[in-house]
C-alpha cells in the first residue's frame, strides 16, 4: 500500500489515563469534571468527557448553541426523563432545559457542541429571554 504525501495527524486522549479538570460553573457554584477531547478554533465546536456526580442537576438554563450528551455511564436526568448508558441526547439552541445525574449513580457522559460554548440561567443577568419557571 503506497502511503499518501500528507496523511492527518490524528487527536488522541486516553480518558482512562487523562486526569480530569474542573469546568467552573460560578452562578450555581460547580465545578464540573471534564476531560477534553477536542475544540474546534474554526467553529467552536467542541467534545468533552464529563460526569455529573449523582444528585447534581445543572437548574434552568439555554445556550446559544445546540450541544448533544451521548451517556457512557449511568443515567442522564432531564426535563423531559431518563436517559441511560447508550442513549444519545440532542439539545437545541435557545431552548431552555435542565440536565443532571439521577439521585442514585453518577452520569458519565460525552459532551458535544456544533459552536462555542454558552450558558445563560433562567433569572440570571445572562438570561436572554429573562424567562423565570
Amino acid at each position: 500500500m503506497t502511503t499518501p504525501a500528507a496523511p492527518v495527524d490524528l487527536t488522541v486522549v486516553d480518558t482512562n489515563t487523562e486526569p480530569w479538570q474542573g469546568f467552573p460553573v460560578e452562578y450555581i457554584g460547580a465545578n464540573l469534571e471534564h476531560i477534553p477531547l477536542v475544540s474546534d478554533p474554526d467553529t467552536g465546536m467542541q467534545v468533552l468527557k464529563m460526569v455529573y456526580r449523582a444528585g447534581f442537576t445543572n437548574p434552568w438554563h439555554s445556550h446559544s448553541c445546540a450541544h448533544g450528551v451521548y451517556v457512557l455511564e449511568g443515567s442522564l436526568n432531564t426535563h423531559q426523563g431518563d436517559y441511560p448508558a447508550g442513549s444519545f441526547v440532542w439539545f437545541p439552541e435557545g431552548g431552555v432545559m435542565f440536565h443532571g445525574a439521577t439521585q442514585q449513580e453518577d452520569c458519565t457522559f460525552l459532551f458535544i457542541t456544533n459552536k462555542p460554548f454558552d450558558i445563560h440561567f433562567v433569572g440570571d443577568d445572562s438570561d436572554p429571554d429573562a424567562r423565570t419557571m
